[in-house]
């Protein structure tokens, strides 16, 4: 539980700090305004480095993706939610294995609980059991939440092109990219106070400013497109406002709308995620327990506070095709929760019957030797038990058994105890003799005389 509560805190710390640090820019392409826009754009390519990262390992194609998919579609919202679906394809046989970690560790949370009852203070035997079981059925205690996390690891690339289109979307270094920035901040273009935002915002101006950029020495071979950032009637290339009061028209309020829906769509989902999992949370005779699995849940507890949190702070943070991406995760994760969990539970419905039919067995054993030991105790009531052997015991209980038996359907069927309250041989003073060989009067004294046959 530790693990999963660390994982998100430190998911939790990622993202805001990324939030954090795009809110706190402040813009440094200030010196170029009031410049000729050419001298303008070779000084930032002058000052500008071309270095590679090592996330531009993973930034450069996911560029690629989107562009392809900005192409394809000529809409930077569609082209957003496509790529979450693919995100969430590619992604789908860890999701497989973190919501299969999870339910069984959900199915578990009964045991879990019956162990803490059983070893109460003492801490340490009780997470030796849990591990110990969790070890014997196969369980990650954090692998459920670690692939759950991938997604967040994701979002931190994925916000780099985002933010910067000309150099990853439209492929060029860095320093054409800042002198195409320059260039057009130059030029009169209002790119904002943020200048982590001043590609994003610059890309929607390029279309403008086709022919000029081409004419340039320095941007002559720059790969050039003109970008919309419109859907539905919202910019997206806009970071939306928390001051709904200053909203006007359909843009503005549709800003500030997307990270309201952003984090309700969260809620939703870890809510569906937490009742899900609890549905299939059985004890040993496989029989549900619901209440036992939402006390073990409480890190899903805790995320259906957090998440939501979260993407309020990302939304009025970071542009909104950040929260568009995030609605269409919340989104596709409820589809995928609900297909997943609907999967697994008839494997585990299968499971539990056959428990539900050993437990079943089980106590109607328990119930037939509970019977026994009360016959004993009737039979014997002051306990004393001699000097006999067990297997005379045992001889002793079953005849009392079958006397019991015979007594109970006397009371039922007087007529029939009747007749088997006649000797088996026909002859009252030799009941127990039988036999093919046996005559009734084989023994008998023969008449006048008090001599028996041989």
């Amino acid at each position: 539980m530790k693990k999963k509560v660390l994982i998100w805190v430190l998911a939790a710390v990622l993202v805001l700090s990324m939030a954090g640090c795009a809110a706190g820019a402040v813009s440094s392409n200030d010196k170029y305004v009031g410049m000729e826009p050419t001298a303008a754009a070779e000084a930032a390519a002058a000052e500008t480095k071309d270095t590679t990262s090592i996330s531009d390992l993973i930034r450069v194609p996911f560029g690629y993706l989107l562009d392809w998919l900005y192409t394809f579609t000529n809409n930077y919202g569609l082209a957003l939610i496509l790529f979450s679906l693919i995100v969430k394809l590619v992604l789908l046989p860890m999701s497989v294995k973190s919501k299969k970690s999870m339910l069984k560790m959900s199915r578990l949370s009964p045991q879990v609980k019956a162990l803490e009852a059983k070893y109460g203070d003492d801490k340490q035997k009780y997470q030796l059991a849990v591990q110990q079981m969790y070890k014997e059925e196969g369980v990650s205690m954090g692998g459920g939440c670690l692939w759950s996390f991938i997604p967040l690891l994701i979002l931190l690339p994925l916000y780099y092109v985002i933010r910067e289109p000309i150099t990853y979307m439209m492929h060029n270094s860095r320093s054409i990219s800042e002198a195409i920035v320059a260039f057009l901040q130059a030029s009169g273009e209002n790119l904002g106070k943020n200048a982590y935002y001043a590609q994003l915002a610059a890309a929607g101006h390029i279309g403008d400013y086709m022919e000029e950029l081409k004419s340039l020495a320095v941007t002559a071979n720059a790969n050039l497109q003109a970008m919309n950032f419109q859907f539905l009637g919202i910019d997206l290339a806009g970071i939306p406002t928390f001051r709904f009061w200053d909203c006007e028209g359909w843009s503005e309020i549709g800003l500030f709308l997307i990270p309201v829906v952003s984090a309700g769509l969260q809620a939703v989902s870890m809510w569906i995620s937490q009742k899900m999992n609890n549905q299939v949370a059985t004890n040993a005779d496989g029989e549900k327990d619901a209440a036992a699995a939402k006390t073990a849940n409480q890190t899903t507890a805790t995320m259906l506070i957090m998440m939501p949190l979260m993407s309020l702070w990302i939304g009025y943070s970071m542009p909104a095709a950040i929260s568009i991406y995030w609605i269409a995760q919340a989104v596709f994760g409820m589809v995928q929760e609900i297909i997943l969990n609907n999967h697994f539970k008839k494997a585990y419905a299968e499971e539990d019957e056959i428990k539900r039919k050993a437990a079943e067995i089980r106590r109607q054993a328990e119930a037939e030797k509970e019977r026994q030991r009360q016959l004993r105790r009737e039979q014997n009531p002051d306990g004393i038990v001699g000097d006999v052997s067990k297997k005379k015991l045992r001889q002793q209980e079953k005849e009392a058994a079958e006397k019991a038996a015979r007594e109970y359907e006397a009371k039922r069927n007087p007529q029939d105890a009747k007749e088997e309250d006649k000797p088996l041989s026909g002859d009252a003073d030799r009941p127990f003799c039988k036999g093919r060989a046996y005559e009734a009067g084989r023994y008998r004294r023969k008449s006048g005389t008090d001599e028996t046959e041989e």
